[in-house]
């Protein structure tokens, strides 16, 4: 209730007595949605108040004392310095506060409208508004409503009027039995409400739906009692306390929402590492076609296709597929070097499986402590646990390398990233490559979208370069070519058509190197 009416008709013969003959000696903003105003009297004894524009929560603080940043502040309302106040006001049945000056008329009132509050500033009587929110134009023509015309507390219907709606009106229902009451009762419940607002005995700060309320009426948990007679110091108290509570809730809420997605993404990792492991485990072993092709190495004709063969381990025939143009002694080199590979990578994925399922798990008890412990429901001991497990809500947790679902490399400090299949190059080159990232591919041919990411003011090295292009060589069909031509380019020169069938892709610009295809980078699968 601290933009209600009844609490700003309180507020505003409390802010005359305090302000009438300052003089404004400051207006600026230093933050987004926010107006501070210094006054100053005859006495050099000063007074702040600092209006707090946005929607989420618009409020009049009235801070005891205020620095003036000396970065980022910008002055405001230049014709407003130097005018004195005389009068302070509440428009009638609104939640508009409106200070009157003594010269010309001139008036500032702070529309406190919960999704759309401004400043409307008039430097003369009927002169052209100046706002605070350019967006909200028609606020250039809010008046005061006339108080002849103003509601009465209960209309025929037994409907309450929007002056006592929100707190006032969930008093009533929930503490004064109005809504099965006859209409009678309810105009007198009404009434006795209405007198109890315009002259309150206390103030409340309250715990009401989650939120830190200043009531009039004692709702929901009370957190303090403050006397009825000093509007000023029951603002003074509620607002630091709301905003601490405010930024307590957005806080928790953002480590939640943090703990909730590492978890999730540790668990993600987790099954599809082990969903690859399975894989693998159910894949014909290189190592055993290695053995076959050696064994029976006699009997391959040069230029065959296939190798028919009794497997000498289950004892069953099997046929193995041969490259005509490629000596048997190579194939089953290449199968032994990726034996070497596929047992590297289910080593990684075991490790891989143990540590992202470590990781859920110990997420899912930081979830359960957040919620638990005592000590976290207080903003400064929830910073303090936040450093302590070295969570950081405004910064998403860097990705390593080995959780990506690429073929990682790193080289000089820059990563590059090979895909492993026609999907997964979609994948990489659609939804991971940044504009700005390289882009290779051997050219003519099938073959992994190679990617050399981006580093800001770090100009790609040709030896990281050459390096990348004699992987996209490696792993395409040009790999036993004794030179192979290599596209490259920045990724934002590579689109892929509509209909285009996966890692189909158009290169509207290039170069070409040409490189002998090759892993350079050992024991990397």
């Amino acid at each position: 209730m601290h933009t209600n009416y009844y609490f700003l008709r309180q507020l505003a013969p409390a802010l005359t007595a305090q302000l009438r003959g300052y003089r404004v000696a400051s207006c600026f903003s230093q933050e987004k949605d926010e107006l501070v105003i210094g006054l100053l009297n005859d006495k050099g004894r000063e007074f702040w108040l600092k209006a707090q524009l946005g929607a989420a929560f618009p409020a009049l603080a009235l801070p005891e004392t205020f620095q003036r940043a000396r970065q980022n502040s910008v002055d405001l309302l230049p014709e407003l310095l130097g005018l004195t106040v005389a009068e302070v006001v509440a428009w009638p049945h609104d939640r508009v506060l409106q200070l009157t000056f003594a010269e010309h008329g001139a008036t500032l009132a702070f529309k406190l409208y919960g999704p759309r509050p401004n400043a409307i500033f008039r430097p003369a009587a009927g002169a052209p508004a100046q706002l605070f929110h350019q967006r909200y134009a028609a606020d250039a023509e809010l008046t005061p409503a006339d108080t002849s015309a103003a509601p009465p507390p209960l209309s025929a219907t037994g409907k309450l009027p929007p002056a006592l709606a929100d707190l006032p009106a969930r008093y009533l229902r929930e503490q004064r039995g109005y809504d099965p009451a006859p209409l009678e009762t309810k105009q007198r419940l009404a009434q006795e409400l209405l007198t109890e607002l315009e002259s309150p005995a206390h103030y409340y700060l309250i715990q009401f739906d989650g939120r830190t309320r200043l009531s009039l009426l004692p709702l929901g948990d009370v957190l303090q009692t403050l006397p009825g007679n000093d509007p000023i110091g029951a603002l003074r108290r509620f607002v630091p306390l709301a905003l601490g509570h405010r930024a307590l809730e957005t806080e928790r809420r953002q480590l939640r929402q943090l703990l909730e997605r590492r978890a999730d993404e540790a668990a993600t990792s987790a099954q599809m590492a082990r969903q690859r492991l399975h894989a693998l485990a159910h894949e014909a072993g290189y190592r055993h076609r290695a053995d076959l092709i050696m064994a029976h190495l006699h009997e391959i004709k040069p230029g065959a296709a296939q190798l028919e063969v009794i497997d000498f381990y289950t004892n069953e025939p099997v046929v193995i597929k041969l490259k005509p143009l490629e000596k048997p002694q190579r194939t089953a080199e290449n199968l032994y070097r990726k034996a070497k590979n596929q047992q590297i990578e289910e080593r990684q994925l075991s490790e891989r499986i143990a540590r992202r399922e470590t990781e859920a798990l110990q997420n899912l008890e930081l979830l359960e402590e957040l919620d638990t412990q005592p000590t976290l429901h207080e903003l400064r001991g929830l910073r303090a646990w936040r450093k302590q497990h070295g969570l950081d809500p405004s910064a998403a947790p860097a990705k390593a390398g080995t959780e990506l679902p690429f073929k990682v490399f790193e080289d000089r400090g820059f990563t590059i990233l090979v895909g492993r299949n026609a999907a997964n190059n979609d994948l990489l080159t659609q939804k991971y490559a940044h504009k700005d990232d390289l882009w290779l591919h051997a050219k003519d041919v099938t073959g992994s979208h190679v990617v050399i990411r981006h580093r800001a003011g770090q100009p790609v090295p040709e030896p990281v370069i050459e390096h990348a292009a004699q992987l996209a060589g490696w792993y395409s069909r040009r790999q036993h070519d004794s030179l192979c031509p290599v596209t490259v380019t920045p990724k934002k020169f590579v689109r892929k058509p509509k209909g285009a069938l996966p890692g189909q892709v158009v290169v509207e610009r290039e170069r070409v190197v040409l490189v002998v295809p090759a892993n350079p980078f050992e024991n990397v699968p």
